[in-house]
């Protein structure tokens, strides 16, 4: 069949909209009609080669749509079933899935590359072979995709909405429940309020933390932050840190450092790791190219004061009950979704989309395809 998606042919490119094959669900597949599809920053790194996948590649890994087609021997989703994507599919029984550590599945293997679990490619032009970002490639109408990556979802939730919990609100907001352990009390600071970022808000507001302080160059960013959940703000590192040891906790200071900046570097960790206490634990979950080191503190302090640097994918969530919780919490208030999207762009518009993010305009854009 053809399908209408936007590719990535180089690094440095614009994102091109074309019409594409798409090959049938194989054994253990499924194929998926895109509703919507989030812009999120990892797919800008492919573009500036911050992540280096084979070209060309299908960008989007948060997506969600309506199954319509299964292969042979599928049992996690029926033709109807309304469903959300994991960007790192699940197998549920490699080490990983087998001891809580749904993210971290060996399937995450070829996510970058843009094969599929069952192997090869299912997009193809002109003979050529495309990937699909994470093996998904979401920014596409339609998608064959293994069944590993689909979590059914109930069917009166709103798509364009639910969308979001395919990667940014569990990245965030696990990054705070889960990977940094945020308590009652605590005193958290979060650097970046994007579209993980602002869900690390949400989560260390639902953990109980006593100061959220949301840190973000940006004045929009800062106000949805206070309406989401950030006690306290502040525009830079300089005055999160002034703000944290001489106000909130004076000579103490935050429990928890969490980096959600869209491009990490070697200044923000380093800010992170004075604003932490004695004991205190930095959270990694925002990206730069892999090949560059970008964590530097002193191993005496580190050491001698007993601090934690960590890293976290995907919040260090189990998505196939995490992405369900996530859509639990929204229906009971708990977690605000609606709230997070600032604007929906049509597939042709995808660069606008990515311009809008870049400038600093939206919290959450989010494609809304068209059939």
């Amino acid at each position: 069949m053809k399908t209408k998606a936007a590719v990535l042919r180089g690094a440095g490119q614009d994102w091109e909209v074309t019409e594409l094959d798409l090959d049938p669900p194989r054994e253990g597949e499924v194929l998926i009609r895109y509703v919507a599809s989030g812009l999120c920053h990892s797919d800008e790194h492919l573009r500036t080669g911050d992540l280096e996948p084979r070209f060309p590649c299908v960008g989007g890994h948060e997506g969600a749509g309506v199954v319509e087609e299964v292969g042979p021997g599928v049992t996690r989703a029926r033709p109807g079933d309304h469903v959300v994507c994991s960007f790192v599919p699940v197998c549920g029984s490699c080490r990983f899935c087998s001891t809580g550590q749904q993210s971290l599945c060996d399937l995450g293997a070829s996510a970058v590359d843009g094969t599929l679990p069952g192997g090869g490619y299912r997009f193809h032009q002109d003979g050529q072979d495309v990937g699909g970002f994470c093996a998904l490639g979401t920014f596409s109408q339609w998608g064959t995709v293994s069944q590993y990556s689909v979590v059914p979802i109930d069917d009166d939730l709103p798509l364009e909405t639910a969308v979001l919990v395919g990667c940014g609100v569990p990245t965030g907001w696990g990054s705070s429940v889960y990977a940094a352990g945020v308590r009652s009390g605590d005193t958290v600071v979060i650097y970046g309020i994007g579209g993980v970022g602002i869900n690390a808000v949400q989560g260390a507001r639902y953990a109980g933390a006593k100061n959220v302080v949301a840190v973000d160059p940006i004045a929009m960013k800062r106000e949805k932050a206070e309406e989401l959940g950030a006690t306290h703000t502040a525009a830079s590192a300089e005055e999160a840190q002034r703000l944290v040891w001489e106000q909130l906790v004076p000579g103490v200071g935050a429990d928890h450092a969490i980096v959600t900046a869209g491009v990490v570097d070697e200044e923000v960790v380093e800010a992170a790791f004075w604003m932490t206490c004695k004991g205190g634990v930095v959270t990694v979950t925002g990206l730069n190219h892999r090949a560059r080191r970008t964590i530097h503190v002193s191993g005496g302090r580190l050491v001698t004061y007993q601090k934690r640097i960590q890293g976290s994918l995907f919040g260090s969530s189990n998505p196939l009950y995490d992405i369900r919780k996530m859509l639990d919490l929204y229906r009971t208030g708990d977690l605000k979704l609606d709230e997070l999207i600032t604007r929906r762009y049509r597939l042709d518009e995808i660069n606008q989309g990515y311009q809008d993010l870049l400038e600093g305009r939206n919290i959450r854009g989010v494609i809304v395809h068209e059939h």
